[in-house]
């Protein structure tokens, strides 16, 4: 591979509404003994592939998808490397999910189990359970990497909003996540450029407040993600979420990770228990349900690895040049 220029497979799809786009060739060999460390290496040296795949013109400011490698665990079926227009994430719960059923449906693995997909991320291990019928995925649930509450109650004052009190939580990727309190009542109130508008501040304000750092694997570090609770609108919800990331972009999906961070939110404070179902609906009414399949502990901080059970649809099979020439070629984003 020139540096700067390339061939790309992708299989495109969406998870319950947002866009994956699964790189299943062209990409270079990314060294490394982990997968965190084959993550570095991405984002040290071949970010512009991200940023060429993700960001305008071929992309746009809500994309989002992953990148097939080998596994370097044994006990694993596939590797998968996660990027998006915020970055290259550790681990992506609806990413996850469009790159199971599309690696399935066209018949990319052979899984050593049947009914169960286990995927090496930088993350940790991953497992997916599936149903495959007539050779269509119906639906797919990941067991997350183990996730948990890291801070809670960080004051913040949020422009036009005023003081907000913050929780901090993980589920792959670290989440500010505000819920009903005097100065914000509900998702519902906020216009979807209302929380364009607002999640950066948010984000800056806590990061700056604090610094979010995995206590096994010092990488995953920083708050990326913001979450908006609300009421459910559909009957069969438990609650409802808005979560932006990158730039501009606002999760159509109920987001995995961040349902997985909203539980560990939930159960450490003991609102959520294992023998309870989550279902967290999304901005535009689609839904994730969300279990709890472990409990256990980081180096004293309780943990739970959450199931998160949804759907995807490919709609496309794609083939996309990076050419040098092009002025535009490792994409741009108007902000």
């Amino acid at each position: 591979m020139s540096q700067g220029e390339g061939t790309f497979f992708c299989i495109d799809g969406h998870t319950c509404g947002n866009p994956v786009r699964v790189v299943t060739g062209g990409a270079p060999v990314f060294h490394g003994a982990t997968m965190s460390e084959k993550r570095q290496h991405l984002m040290r040296d071949y970010d512009w592939i991200r940023t060429g795949l993700m960001y305008e013109p071929r992309g746009h400011d809500v994309m989002s998808g992953t990148i097939l490698v080998p596994p370097c665990r044994e006990d694993c079926d596939i590797g998968v490397l996660f990027i998006e227009v915020s970055g290259c994430l550790p681990m992506c719960g609806h990413g996850t999910i469009g790159t199971v059923t599309a690696i399935l449906e066209r018949k990319l693995v052979a899984p050593k189990t049947e009914g169960v997909l286990s995927l090496d991320t930088p993350a940790g291990l991953v497992e997916a359970e599936y149903v495959l019928r007539d050779g269509m995925v119906e639906w797919v649930k990941i067991v997350n990497v183990p996730s948990f509450m890291f801070a809670s109650g960080i004051a913040i004052d949020c422009p036009e909003l005023g003081p907000l009190s913050v929780d901090v939580a993980y589920g792959g990727n670290f989440y500010a996540i505000i819920e009903a309190q005097e100065n914000y009542r509900d998702m519902a109130d906020l216009s979807p450029g209302d929380i364009q508008r607002l999640s950066p501040a948010v984000r800056d304000l806590v990061n700056a407040t604090f610094d979010a750092v995995h206590p096994e694997d010092d990488t995953i570090r920083g708050v990326s993600h913001v979450m908006w609770t609300g009421a459910p609108t559909r009957k069969s919800a438990t609650a409802r979420n808005a979560v932006f990331y990158g730039d501009k972009a606002i999760d159509r999906s109920p987001c995995g990770t961040g349902t997985s961070a909203r539980m560990a939110q939930l159960h450490a404070r003991g609102a959520l228990t294992a023998d309870d179902r989550f279902i967290h609906e999304s901005i535009i009414g689609s839904m994730f349900e969300g279990t709890i399949e472990d409990e256990g502990d980081i180096g004293g901080i309780i943990t739970i690895r959450p199931g998160i059970r949804g759907w995807a649809r490919i709609h496309g099979l794609n083939t996309i040049f990076i050419d040098r020439r092009d002025p535009f070629a490792h994409g741009f984003q108007v902000v």
